[in-house]
C-alpha cells in the first residue's frame, strides 16, 4: 500500500511545509474549508490537531483554540467525519496530533482503523510511550498503512533518537525547545547546534523541525537543516484575525515559503 508521507519525502528532501491547526477552530465547520485552502495555497503537508481540554504542552495560543473547539462541540467522531469530507478534494497527506486520553476513551484500535478509512496517512500522539507502541501498535499501525511520528528534543539521548528512528516510518519530529510550542522568534546559537547535531546523526527517517517557526527566515533556517518545518501557532492566530480565510491562507503559505518553495 502506499503511503501519502512516504510518498513526499520520496520525491521531496527539502522545504516540506506541514501546517497545523485545530479541528473545529475557529468555527465547528471550519476543518475541511482550511485543509482545502492550504493545499491550494502549497502547504505539503496538513497536520489537524485534536481538540484536548488539557493540552499541557502547547502554549496559549493552541491552549486557547482547543477550548474554543470544545466549546464548539468538537468531538472524535466528528473529527473523522470532517476527515472523510476533506479527503474528497484534498490529495496532500493528513496527519492528525493529539494526546493520547481521547484516542483512548475512542478506543486505539478502534480509532486507529477509523481514521486510517476515513484518508488519514500518520499519526502524532506525543504521549504514547514508545515502549507501548513498540509492544503493542506497531503491527496494528503497520497493517493499516498509518506512519507513525515521535517527537524528539534537545535533550533526547542519541541512544533514544536512534531507537525512535528505528520504528518510525515517515518523518520524526524534532521540538526546536524544551518548551511548549509558540512563535519565539529567531533561533539560538544552541538551537541551531542540536539541529546540525540532528542533521550529522544520518537518520534513515527525515525530520522535520517545529515550536518557533513563525516567518519565513525561521521556516528557511530550519530548512538548511532538515528536510523542512511544522507551523502551528503562528498559523492559528491568522485563522483568529482572518476575515478571508482563502486570501489569508494563501498569503501565509506563501510568505513563509518565500524563496524556497519548490518549483
Amino acid at each position: 500500500m502506499k503511503n501519502r508521507i512516504t510518498d513526499l519525502f520520496s520525491t521531496h528532501s527539502k522545504n516540506i511545509l506541514s501546517v497545523f491547526y485545530t479541528a473545529g477552530f475557529p468555527q465547528l465547520e471550519d476543518t475541511v474549508r482550511i485543509a482545502q485552502y492550504l493545499e491550494k495555497a502549497g502547504a505539503d503537508i496538513i497536520e489537524i490537531g485534536i481538540p484536548f481540554s488539557d493540552p499541557v504542552a502547547d502554549g496559549p495560543t493552541i491552549q486557547a483554540s482547543n477550548k474554543v473547539a470544545l466549546d464548539h462541540g468538537m468531538n472524535v467522531p466528528l473529527l473523522i467525519q470532517q476527515v472523510k469530507e476533506i479527503r474528497k478534494t484534498v490529495t496532500i497527506p493528513i496527519v492528525l496530533m493529539g494526546y493520547l486520553n481521547p484516542v483512548m476513551q475512542y478506543g486505539v484500535e478502534k480509532f486507529a482503523k477509523d481514521v486510517a478509512a476515513a484518508g488519514v496517512d500518520g499519526l502524532i500522539l506525543p504521549d504514547m510511550p514508545v515502549y507501548e507502541f513498540e509492544e503493542t501498535y506497531h503491527d496494528l499501525f503497520a497493517s493499516l498503512n498509518l506512519c507513525k511520528t515521535f517527537l524528539i528534543s534537545p535533550t533526547t539521548s542519541e541512544e533514544r533518537i536512534r531507537r525512535i528512528d528505528g520504528i518510525t516510518n515517515g518523518f520524526i519530529y524534532a521540538v526546536s525547545a524544551s518548551s511548549t510550542t509558540g512563535a519565539k522568534g529567531g533561533f539560538a546559537d544552541e538551537q541551531l547546534a542540536y539541529f546540525e547535531r540532528l542533521k550529522n546523526l544520518k537518520l534513515k527517517n527525515p525530520f522535520l523541525i517545529g515550536f518557533g517557526i513563525s516567518n519565513q527566515e525561521t521556516f528557511s533556517i530550519a530548512s538548511q537543516y532538515s528536510s523542512g518545518a511544522i507551523v502551528g501557532s503562528a498559523f492559528i492566530n491568522v485563522l483568529q484575525n482572518s476575515t478571508d480565510f482563502e486570501t489569508d491562507i494563501f498569503n501565509f503559505v506563501k510568505a513563509l515559503k518565500g524563496k524556497t518553495s519548490q518549483p
